[in-house]
């Protein structure tokens, strides 16, 4: 379900040059990445859990042990069927120039003369987050190789690490996972899986298609 509380005209460029975006056939040297967070809380069994039998599924106590949260970022091309997931300890402006940071060194992206990040509002989502990790210099590097696109407030759907996530959750993260160091694993696993297969997201939403979602509003650009 889509939250559009006001669509006010930074909502509209906001959302037309996000779609625009993705209308883009794929350049690798100017890949478009969406990013994206979510938290997973660590839980332990207390009690050995009963294996799947003939005639039933794995059945897991109710009662188990907290260890704590970890934060989990997820870089996603839709075009290019890549993604790239870290678990981190949190999810800090540090932690997120570090992600990005981390990125840009990848043999994929070193070639890469921009990368078009689509993310959220979040208050770590910006140039900030380096002039206050980095030195001057490196945070300068940095962001001459980086260009933000920013969803619209409360329109995060428009950024499709949401999906991806998504995705993550269900084939890999719902379930109890007790320690950072099988989280680590499961996720690794995952990555991989999907990389191997290559698996790209169809997005169909287009600048077209807005237009006439909001048709009694006018729109900035032109098709």
């Amino acid at each position: 379900m889509w939250v559009i509380p006001k669509l006010t005209p930074e909502f509209i460029e906001r959302m037309e040059d996000v779609l625009d975006l993705y209308a883009k056939p794929y350049d690798p040297s100017e890949p478009v990445l969406c990013f994206d967070e979510k938290s997973k809380q660590l839980l332990e069994d207390t009690r050995t859990p009963i294996p799947a039998g003939p005639n039933h599924l794995r059945k897991n106590d109710y009662t188990y042990k907290r260890n704590g949260v970890r934060n989990i970022f997820l870089a996603v091309e839709p075009k290019g069927g890549y993604r790239q997931v870290q678990e981190t300890a949190r999810r800090t402006r540090q932690y997120f120039a570090h992600e990005i940071d981390r990125l840009l060194k990848l043999p994929r992206y070193r070639i890469s003369k921009t990368i078009h990040l689509v993310c959220d509002n979040l208050n770590t989502h910006n140039e900030k987050s380096f002039t206050q990790t980095f030195t001057e210099k490196k945070a300068r590097r940095i962001l001459s190789r980086i260009r933000f696109h920013y969803t619209p407030k409360h329109a995060s759907w428009l950024d499709m690490a949401e999906i991806e996530l998504s995705i993550l959750e269900r084939q890999c993260l719902k379930k109890r996972i007790p320690t950072q160091e099988v989280l680590s694993q499961e996720i690794a696993l995952w990555q991989q899986r999907r990389n191997r297969a290559h698996a790209t997201i169809h997005w169909k939403f287009t600048i077209q298609d807005a237009r006439k979602a909001f048709k009694d509003y006018t729109m900035t650009n032109s098709v």
